[in-house]
């Protein structure tokens, strides 16, 4: 028992071994942190890659949301950009939970895509009995884009490109635009009587007292025409009467005629009539018929349309699109049809053409004047069944009245505002 005790004492009074002893006891814990801190690695990776596809699914969905002719795609693309954007964690991520959801007030004006990502690793599923599971959710936020027609617009890109003042009226359902970005690029006066959809244009807008819808700062707006070069017919024309007093007529045909001055009831054979530096003159007294025509303005060209009495009719309709085919224009042919005047654009920045008329006046199509200003004047009265106009402005004043009664589908696209897509959560 004496030796006994004695190797008893002398373990306990020895120091040789203990840190062998310490080891051995924190082994454990140092392989389970650093098994753990590899395992928390991973799943860091999991979540960025999660979080990072959940948010492209977020935009895209609402990206497509956020355009008319896309908002059916919307779980298509964000299912799409989910898959994109998976790598590591493709063979244990969940599909997508894709939902449109109200942000800030709106209804339906956000898409919410949350995932997760599921797996077993050594060290975490031996602590926690289990695999771990990573969750991401993203929210994206939309403003959709809108596309705009109308059938009055101006096309200059400062300033005001559209007055209507004093105690005009001016009925067109299919809408006013205006490309300028300046301020005041639509001015209308409180005294003016304007109905329309909506008025949009680059710039401001000053309706005074208006119920109608007004969109102002709308990047985007274009001349569709812009690229469109005017067909020409080089056959060298003149105008003449032929008869004597109230019997007199004009036969015209198709060419280029230095002015057309009405001067006698005038018949139009369908075609193309260059009118090259002088005026188109339908204002006098007199019927002027033509079905199927285009009226060129180039060289300084001016018109001026209506009558200035109640007994003259003008009746006017556009070419379409079968009349040039077999033309040197076949390839432009829908896109110059239903244009009842095209002015060349390097014609006249000073012009003043001029729009006058009365009930017994029907003048269809588009008056396409990217040169020079448009007026309507006070005393006209103007009705058509689809008429419109694109001037680099248009200026409506007076007493004057233009109603046109064209379908908004059926009428000028000027492009669209750009819709507005944030990533919100």
């Amino acid at each position: 028992m004496r030796a006994v005790k004695k190797l008893t004492k002398s373990l306990k009074n020895s120091k040789s071994g203990n840190a062998t002893l310490l080891v051995a006891l924190g082994l454990p814990a140092l392989i389970g942190g650093a098994g753990f801190a590899v395992d928390t690695a991973q799943w860091y990776m999991w979540q960025r890659e999660l979080q990072h596809s959940v948010d492209q699914a977020a935009y895209a969905g609402a990206w497509a949301l956020a355009r008319e002719d896309s908002e059916d795609l919307y779980l298509t693309r964000a299912k799409q950009e989910f898959d994109a954007n998976l790598a590591k964690t493709s063979e244990f991520a969940s599909d997508p939970t894709i939902r449109v959801a109200d942000f800030a007030g709106g209804t339906g004006n956000s898409v919410v895509v949350t995932a997760t990502a599921s797996k077993s690793l050594p060290f975490s599923s031996f602590l926690m009995k289990g695999a771990t599971t990573i969750r991401a959710t993203a929210q994206a936020s939309f403003a959709e884009g809108y596309n705009f027609n109308a059938c009055l617009v101006s096309l200059a890109e400062n300033g005001t490109g559209t007055t209507i003042g004093g105690n005009a009226t001016v009925r067109a359902q299919c809408g006013i635009a205006a490309l300028s970005c300046d301020e005041n690029a639509i001015s209308i006066d409180g005294s003016a009587n304007v109905s329309t959809d909506v008025i949009v244009a680059c710039g401001t807008i000053d309706a005074e007292d208006s119920d109608t819808s007004v969109v102002e700062n709308v990047t985007g707006l274009k001349d569709i025409y812009a690229d469109l070069e005017p067909p020409t017919n080089d056959t060298n024309r003149t105008y003449e009467c032929a008869g004597k007093g109230n019997n007199k007529q004009a036969s015209l045909r198709p060419g280029t005629y230095p002015s057309l001055v009405v001067s006698c009831t005038t018949t139009l054979s369908s075609g193309i009539y260059v009118i090259n530096g002088g005026t188109l003159d339908l204002a006098a007294n007199y019927n002027v018929t033509g079905s199927g025509v285009m009226f060129i303005l180039k060289n300084g060209a001016e018109v001026k349309l209506g009558g200035t009495g109640n007994e003259n009719r003008i009746n006017l309709t556009p070419m379409s699109a079968g009349d040039f085919v077999g033309t040197d224009y076949e390839e432009n042919a829908d896109r110059l049809s239903d244009i009842l005047i095209f002015e060349a654009r390097d014609n006249n920045p000073s012009a003043d053409h001029i729009l006058n008329g009365n009930s017994n006046s029907v003048m269809e199509g588009l008056i396409y004047l990217p040169s020079g200003t448009l007026r309507i004047n006070g005393t006209s009265n103007v009705t058509a069944q689809c008429l419109q106009i694109s001037a680099n402005r248009i200026d409506i004043r007076g007493n004057a009245t233009l109603e046109t009664l064209c379908p908004t589908n059926e009428t000028t696209s000027v492009g669209n505002s750009t819709p507005n897509v944030k990533l919100v959560k």
